[in-house]
């Protein structure tokens, strides 16, 4: 016997810690570019700082950039986007 049919929320219920919403904003230190297999699932549309400012230098400074560059994104969630006329 095996699974024959599983959902998205099944799967979901695995997941290291399902309660807590997937994140908007993935902030990667150190010029990084990879994910390093850091949530994989819930990142799927998550959107990405990379900073070349190593971790233990990243103040609040950093953090109000990488704020301000994700307000001025325009977040599809996998959409594609159309020109409007």
């Amino acid at each position: 016997s095996g699974v024959k049919n599983i959902s998205e929320e099944d799967f979901v219920k695995y997941l290291y810690q399902p309660e807590i919403p997937d994140p908007e904003l993935i902030i990667r230190t150190s010029g990084e570019f990879r994910t390093s297999n850091f949530l994989l699932w819930e990142s799927a549309y998550s959107e990405y700082y990379i900073t070349e400012t190593l971790w233990p230098d990243f103040k609040e400074e950093q953090l109000k950039m990488a704020i301000e560059s994700y307000m001025k994104r325009d977040r599809r969630f996998g959409g594609v986007k159309t020109d409007e006329k």
